[in-house]
Parts: C-alpha cells; sequence; structure tokens
C-alpha cells in the first residue's frame, strides 16, 4: 500500500501542536523517542521527523509529499513550494526590532544601518520593496543579543508574545509578516499520495472548523422568537424545538468564537434564558 509521507518539526511548539492535529483527524501514530519516521496504524502516512529549515529541500526534492511547517519557513526558504491550507497555531510574527533607547521608531529610519537576521531572504525583499538599504548580519540563532554585543542596530525576527524582546531590552518598529503553520505540498506527489492529502485535508478542515465554532442551546419565549432567531448564524439555519412549557421553544444553533460573547450579550437582553455553550469536536460542512 502506498503512504503518504508527511514531514513535521521535529521538536518544539510546532512538533506538538502537528502530532495533537493529527491525533484530531484520527491518526494515532507509533512514535518513540528520537525516531525520525514512524507509521501510523490506522492511515496509509508516514511521518518524518525534520529540522524546520529542512524541511522546504525535503519537498523540493520530494523526498516527502506534505508538510505541516511555519508560514514564516516555507516564505524564507520555500518561496516555490505551494500551501494548500492554513491551520491556525503556532501563530506568530516576522518582525523588526531595537533597542529601546535606540531613536529608531520606524522602517525608513535604519536606512543604511545593521539588521541582524535568521530570515535574510524575506528581509532583503522586503527591504528592497520599501525602498530601504541596510547591511544584513546573517546570523542562526540567539538573534536578540546581536544589538546588545554592538553586531547590529537592530534585528529581524520571529516574534510570539513579545516576551523575548522585552527581556532583551528591544523595542518592536515594523512587522514584514504574520504567520502561522500552513499544509505544504510537494510539487512531486503522484496522483495517489494527493488523493491520501485529499482525505486529510478534508478531516483538517471539519477540526478546525469544529475549534473555530460553539454550539448553543437557548430557550426562547415564542413572542421573542422571530428577534431572536434574526441573531443567530447556522450551519444552514437555527433548530427550533417545542418546550414541553407552553409558550417557550428550544433554539440549537453555531456560534463562530469571534461573534460568541457579543452575540450571547445580545440574546439576553431579547429575552433568551438558560444558555449553553459547548465545544464542537469536529464538524462536517
Amino acid at each position: 500500500m502506498t503512504n503518504l509521507r508527511i514531514a513535521v518539526q521535529k521538536s518544539g511548539r510546532l512538533n506538538e501542536d502537528s502530532m495533537n492535529l493529527l491525533k484530531d483527524i484520527g491518526i494515532s501514530i507509533d512514535n518513540g523517542i528520537d525516531q525520525l519516521k514512524a507509521s501510523a496504524r490506522n492511515f496509509p502516512v508516514e511521518v518524518f521527523y525534520l529540522r524546520n529549515g529542512d524541511i522546504p529541500q525535503y519537498l523540493r526534492d520530494g523526498v516527502v509529499d506534505a508538510a505541516i511547517i511555519g508560514e514564516n519557513v516555507l516564505i524564507e526558504k520555500g518561496g516555490d513550494l505551494e500551501f494548500v491550507e492554513r491551520l491556525g497555531f503556532s501563530k506568530c510574527k516576522v518582525s523588526i526590532a531595537v533597542p529601546k533607547e535606540s531613536n529608531a521608531s520606524c522602517l525608513k529610519d535604519l536606512n543604511g544601518m545593521r539588521i541582524a537576521t535568521s530570515y535574510p531572504e524575506t528581509v532583503k525583499k522586503f527591504l528592497k520593496e520599501q525602498n530601504i538599504t541596510a547591511d544584513l548580519h546573517i546570523i542562526n540563532g540567539s538573534v536578540e543579543i546581536a544589538p546588545n554585543i554592538g553586531l547590529a542596530d537592530g534585528i529581524c525576527d520571529i516574534v510570539s508574545s513579545g516576551s523575548t524582546l522585552f527581556k532583551n531590552g528591544l523595542k518592536e518598529i515594523e512587522v514584514l509578516l504574520k504567520s502561522e503553520a500552513v499544509l505544504a505540498m510537494s510539487s512531486k506527489i503522484s496522483d495517489e499520495r494527493r488523493a491520501i492529502l485529499k482525505t486529510i485535508q478534508f478531516r483538517i478542515q471539519a477540526v478546525l472548523k469544529g475549534r473555530e465554532s460553539k454550539y448553543v442551546l437557548l430557550n426562547a419565549p415564542n413572542d421573542k422568537l422571530e428577534s431572536i432567531l434574526k441573531l443567530l448564524p447556522g450551519m444552514r439555519s437555527p433548530t427550533v424545538l417545542p418546550l414541553a412549557e407552553e409558550g417557550w421553544s428550544s433554539v440549537h444553533t453555531v456560534i463562530t468564537k469571534n461573534a460568541f460573547w457579543e452575540i450571547i450579550d445580545e440574546l439576553k437582553a431579547k429575552g433568551a434564558e438558560g444558555i449553553l455553550v459547548c465545544p464542537i469536536e469536529k464538524m462536517v460542512l
């Protein structure tokens, strides 16, 4: 049987989130400590555990068929590669930062200055688009220390919470791009393996849609039902069922997390009672 070969980061937060996603879509992986390749027990998939920066070349060469990878790495090292799905986790920014005491407050203030980075291709492209000239120092790891040791006037690196910048006395002055984990695909993938990837993508979409949504049940007085239903979205439309108590109905619907609190407040104001909110594991449209 043909197996889809999918790469994930060898260790770290992206690895954990990737493996949790595979588990959520029903793929059980038998992997041990320091294992570089593992097969699924119940699905035609092999997982390759690789260094994040090496994954684009493995995709390009067709050694792996797909990968869960940070979009920022794909932009830096795999601009010619295609991604087929945004995954909504491991979100970060690629930002330019300078020491807090620096007079630089915007990108143009770094014209002619020195920037240390692990993302030279991303920075070069961005600076060229902004008509800024800078001297780049390529550093792999611990980029934040560069201004403190006099190596650079600023840095460009990934920023998640901003705590690392704060601890190193740096302030963010420019965001080059926003990134998250994506599902990328090799151009050399076979039709048979592409079909397996399509199945995985379908399952991922169901999980992600569930993560973005809440299942809501509420009781509504019939004389206010029309105004309450106008507030509610749903997969097609809200479900309305009569309650044993005359004059009341039970309403079932799905609300996105982004709109959740605003809609709940409006529902209460319209007379909704007994509002229950439940997580959704998966949602197939």
